[in-house]
């Protein structure tokens, strides 16, 4: 049996949750207006665009990904499809559940500037536990979605096929690579600060035999090439 060698990560495109969420914290609003859940959030124009460029790499890779694994929300569904239209065909399509976006609580759909306001103790008690530990009242902290990652990849890894590919959220990128790398919570946490994982970004893990390694981050000289936007957001609020 064949154990996965390879791993591509790649963040959906644009949503139009993401355009929001920017548009509001730069408002300076306490909400992000937007009436959908978050499962259902769908790509904008500029993450359709972004999605269909996605080809490129996929097209040019030395053996397409034989699995690909998606998170089941519509943005991540709606990403993979689009790559999927210029011909890179991937015989196995799997929806994992465990693969959806770190779900907020009750600080959903608010920024910074709203979780400040609306719960005063719960963002002095974010500060006091940190990013990796802290979990929203309803919701769930880093270390909460890095535990449904581990049954994850105990499956995944394990998947009879050389290459792989997961289309899923920026926390779920970030968290995956600590996870294969064997990064701690400092190490991680110093990483995600100095890093951003771009919309439709292809992230690149290799194994030589021994260990994982992080070939390339959040690579977009696919959406460079075909002159597609390069979209900065960073994810949600709480990040």
């Amino acid at each position: 049996m064949v154990t996965l060698q390879e791993l591509w990560l790649v963040r959906h495109g644009e949503s139009v949750g993401n355009v929001a969420a920017t548009g509001a914290e730069t408002a300076g609003a306490e909400v992000i207006e937007l009436t959908l859940r978050d499962a259902d959030v769908p790509l904008s124009e500029t993450g359709v665009e972004q999605a269909r460029a996605l080809a490129v790499p996929l097209a040019g890779a030395d053996g397409v990904p034989e699995v690909a694994w998606l998170s089941p929300y519509l943005r991540a569904q709606q990403t993979f499809a689009l790559s999927m239209e210029s011909g890179a065909a991937i015989g196995r399509v799997l929806t994992d559940e465990r693969l959806r976006d770190r779900e907020l609580g009750i600080l959903d759909l608010l920024t910074w500037r709203g979780v400040a306001a609306r719960y005063p103790e719960e963002a002095k008690r974010r500060a006091r536990l940190g990013k990796y530990y802290h979990r929203p009242p309803g919701g769930e902290s880093w270390a909460d979605v890095a535990l449904r990652l581990r049954s994850f990849l105990h499956d995944a890894l394990d998947a009879d096929a050389r290459g792989g590919l997961i289309v899923a959220h920026d926390a779920v990128v970030m968290l995956l690579i600590s996870l294969l790398t064997g990064m701690d919570e400092p190490r991680l946490m110093r990483f995600a600060a100095a890093n951003t994982v771009l919309n439709a970004s292809v992230t690149r893990l290799r194994h030589d035999g021994t260990q994982w390694e992080l070939v390339d981050f959040s690579d977009v000289r696919h959406l460079e090439q075909l002159g597609a936007e390069v979209t900065v957001h960073p994810g949600s609020p709480d990040a």
